[in-house]
């Protein structure tokens, strides 16, 4: 059975393996992982006994706007609700605010949009990176 946590503490090891689990190639640098996790507002993480198998994590202004920046569940978890499961838990905690954001990846846009997000017909995002997934 899976376990949902509010924690910003991890391994380099349990980030590298998730991460690398869905070929993310922020996954290469783990001690950034670290330090990022501490940084966010808000981490929930899936646990199956010590094993993390997926998190989501977001940024806010502490009033009107959110920024859902990872999710991710590993392959063998995936298909069993746990990505939903941490994205009503965000939708929750901010559920107060204006605007909940988040950038999909093209694959993904179905299981956003089955979340209640919306695709802009205005917008789109842009990035600055040297990341390659």
């Amino acid at each position: 059975m899976v376990e949902f946590r509010n924690t910003h503490e991890f391994t380099k090891e349990e980030l590298e393996r998730l991460f690398l689990s869905v070929d993310w190639s922020s996954g290469h640098y783990p001690d950034k992982l670290v330090t990022a996790m501490k940084n966010f507002s808000t981490v929930v993480s899936a646990w199956d006994n010590d094993r993390l198998v997926g998190m989501i994590c977001a940024m806010d202004d502490g009033v009107m706007t959110a920024y859902v920046h990872y999710l991710l569940v590993e392959p063998d978890y995936q298909g069993k609700a746990i990505g939903r499961r941490l994205v009503e838990m965000v939708k929750e905690k901010y559920k107060d605010y204006l605007r909940i954001v988040v950038v999909a990846y093209n694959q993904e846009m179905k299981f956003y949009e089955n979340c209640g997000f919306e695709k802009s017909d205005t917008s789109s995002p842009m990035f600055i990176t040297s990341l390659w997934t």
